[in-house]
């Protein structure tokens, strides 16, 4: 094998000799698995930029493009000039990173090039890289892959960190930093713990029981264990979503009767024109869709077609999708002109029931009752048409303008105190599920669970093989078994580099 050198070093003598050895010895601990390499900053042009390699041939990596024959001081950073290896050109002078494994991210030897953030060295330096044998581009989320693999992380925190690098609101970031953390799979794995115990006991009970070596009342324990773990897992999962809407977003949708003010309430809300405004009746007719972050809290907000009777084929389509954007909310702003209500408060429930689902009239659709146009109204009318809305038991309801701007401070207030309270602190209390993988596995423990109860009186041979699968279907939230067929699911939407 050819071994390249670079420029500034002695051809001959002991120094020779000295890196001879030293990028052999690279050489033979290289080829036992791939070197990956990436830039793991953004793309586009910066002041800095990071290129990073995880594998056995990181150090090789590190003296082939500096030149040297002397690693850095691991965890220091160090001033060198980098080079092409095959051509020897200077491509840039920036700081090196040495984390020998076990001691770095991934658990492997990592390499770390913090050079200029132009397209031209990055792409030199990315190049240089890809020419030494046994280095290839890194897969996507194959950086917190290999961290996984190697024990510095469980699935939980795995997914903590990528939802901590798409966090774009103050309560994402918190949720994500505190499952990073390992909140979350401490507590997965303090369940799992307690099931490895009831599951020793009850097995030791078949096994022994015959031979009275088993104290009095290890079934009692194992019940009484199970019996705990049922109600922590249900209060788990009665969570409201708190975990998965901060993580997705609230799905907000803005329903009501046409010309009621629902696109002018959207734009106020993004700050910008994302929806046609006219006095015309029908104007929206598809679902306008924008993400918004409303007191750091995501929201994923839907302006609908109005909602009234028309021949209209486009627009009847145009309502059915409100309709079904409707059901399908977590939160209702159910937009009314103030100016009519005010005429006939009477109209207010009817037209509140013509905007929502039959099947959620009965109070469970979390509600807004916006009253737009309050600039229509004189004092009295606006007082007796929020008294009309408590008296008839209505949603909360709002007094705003659109036009003048008036009121949209206290029903932004009320927004926030909504969105608070559907996603809750993300730092106090008991950490709660994040995605939908978490609750699948976690209803599924339960149901193992609610099985063992069944048999334990049956065939405990059976019970125990339900406490096995409950075992089993927590292993999987954290990665401790079976778990290499959703692997790829979890890491594609990790950045390259990451």
């Amino acid at each position: 094998m050819w071994l390249v050198w670079g420029p500034g070093l002695p051809a001959a003598g002991h120094c020779f000799a000295r890196r001879a050895r030293v990028l052999c010895r690279w050489y033979s601990q290289a080829a036992q698995r791939d070197t990956i390499f990436a830039l793991s900053s953004g793309r586009g042009k910066c002041g800095v930029a990071v290129i990073r390699t995880s594998g056995p041939s990181s150090g090789l990596a590190l003296l082939q493009l500096t030149g040297t024959n002397k690693l850095p001081l691991s965890r220091s950073a160090a001033l060198r000039r980098i080079y092409d290896p095959e051509s020897s050109e200077m491509l840039d002078r920036g700081l090196v990173l040495w984390f020998p494994g076990p001691g770095s991210f991934t658990g492997e030897d990592v390499a770390e090039f913090h050079i200029h953030g132009g397209p031209a060295v990055v792409s030199g330096i990315l190049t240089a890289l890809g020419s030494l044998p046994h280095l290839r581009l890194a897969e996507p989320g194959e950086f917190t892959k290999r961290a996984f693999q190697n024990g510095k992380l469980d699935l939980t925190e795995a997914e903590g960190l990528g939802d901590l690098i798409h966090a774009e609101t103050e309560g994402q970031r918190r949720q994500a930093l505190r499952q990073m953390d390992g909140d979350l799979g401490r507590l997965y794995r303090h369940w799992s713990d307690a099931l490895t115990k009831a599951l020793t006991h009850i097995e030791a009970y078949i096994d022994f029981s015959e031979d009275d070596n088993i104290e009095e009342g290890v079934l009692s324990q194992v019940e009484a264990t199970v019996e705990v773990l049922e109600k922590e897992l249900r209060v788990h999962l009665q969570d409201g979503r708190r975990g998965e809407r901060l993580r997705d977003g609230v799905h907000v949708v803005i329903a009501g009767p046409t010309n009621a003010g629902k696109s002018s309430l959207l734009n106020h809300l993004c700050q910008k024109p994302a929806a046609i405004v006219s006095p015309m009746a029908g104007t929206t007719r598809d679902v306008v869709e924008a993400a918004l972050n409303i007191g750091g809290f995501p929201v994923v907000l839907s302006d609908t077609a109005g909602l009234r009777d028309t021949d209209d084929a486009i627009e009847k389509e145009g309502m059915s999708r409100a309709r079904e954007r409707v059901r399908g909310a977590d939160l209702l702003l159910a937009v009314l002109d103030a100016a009519e209500m005010a005429q006939q408060p009477g109209r207010l429930v009817s037209t509140l029931q013509g905007i929502l689902p039959p099947a959620q009239q009965d109070g469970a659709q979390p509600t807004l009752l916006v009253l737009n146009k309050s600039d229509l109204l004189g004092g009295q009318n606006r007082a007796a048409l929020l008294g009309a809305c408590g008296q008839l038991g209505l949603p909360p309801a709002c007094l705003l303008s659109c036009k003048t701007g008036e009121g949209l401070p206290s029903f932004l207030d009320t927004f926030k105190e909504q969105l608070s309270h559907m996603c809750g602190d993300p730092l106090l209390g008991s950490p709660s599920p994040t995605q939908a993988r978490h609750r699948l596995y976690l209803t599924k423990c339960l149901e193992a669970l609610g099985c063992f109860g069944q048999h334990r009186h049956l065939d405990l041979a059976l019970a125990a093989e339900d406490l096995r699968q409950a075992r089993r279907l927590l292993g999987q939230l954290t990665g401790q078994v079976g778990v290499e067929e959703i692997l790829t699911l979890i890491f594609r939407d990790f950045c390259i580099g990451k």
